[in-house]
């Protein structure tokens, strides 16, 4: 099983002065049904240390937080469509995309560049040491932006965001079955250290850690 996607050049080793980079489109089909993805999912915690490519980090992408319909419905279903993830990626070996912490914005299927450099081993280290962390090609980070929601929906809201979190989670992992990849999803972190490795805003919560890498 695995349909492994090959890079279309979207995107070079070195990005524009902005620091942005358009991902490429991700498919719609695959040779690998739902039930099958969902027969065969597995937590992986060992990699190869082969690179994933762009393409594969983009499906992935999509398939946590990706539109999906012309109003911006996306991949995961949200209280109120009012959409508290944000979706954060350590890149440390990913062809055609340099080493960095990256931002995913779904509107334009695009990343913006955080910060420059590898940070996969001081984000292992604020996961309790985890070396999936480390020998991930790379790790997606989930987080939470509270009042997005519990500004409609009060304390509640803080449950819907956690649920949300979980189904782009498993998105993730359906998607990398489908891509003949591995992941696993990480819960015990520092979320003080996880925020200033990934530069995020101080009203983002980390809810995940997904290391992602080939099997």
């Amino acid at each position: 099983m695995g349909d492994g996607l090959e890079t279309n050049g979207a995107a070079n080793q070195s990005l524009p002065e902005n620091g942005t980079v358009d991902l490429p489109a991700p498919r719609m089909e695959s040779n690998t049904s739902i039930e099958e993805a969902i027969a065969a999912r597995r937590s992986v915690r060992e990699y190869t240390g082969e690179p994933i490519t762009i393409a594969e980090l983009s499906q992935l992408l999509w398939a946590a937080q990706g539109i999906t319909s012309p109003e911006g419905h996306r991949s995961a279903p949200s209280a109120g469509a009012l959409y508290p993830l944000e979706v954060y990626v350590a890149a440390g070996s990913v062809r055609e995309l340099p080493p960095g912490v990256y931002r995913y914005a779904p509107d334009g299927h695009r990343l913006t560049r955080v910060r420059e450099g590898d940070f996969r081993a001081e984000l292992a280290e604020a996961a309790v040491g985890q070396e999936s962390v480390r020998a991930a090609a790379a790790d997606i980070i989930i987080a939470g932006v509270y009042e997005r929601t519990t500004g409609k929906y009060g304390e509640r809201g803080v449950r819907y965001v956690h649920m949300e979190a979980g189904h782009a989670s498993e998105n993730i992992y359906l998607q990398a079955e489908s891509l003949g990849l591995g992941t696993v999803a990480i819960g015990a972190f520092d979320e003080t250290a996880l925020q200033r490795i990934m530069g995020m805003a101080e009203n983002a919560t980390p809810l995940y850690v997904m290391p992602v890498g080939r099997r």
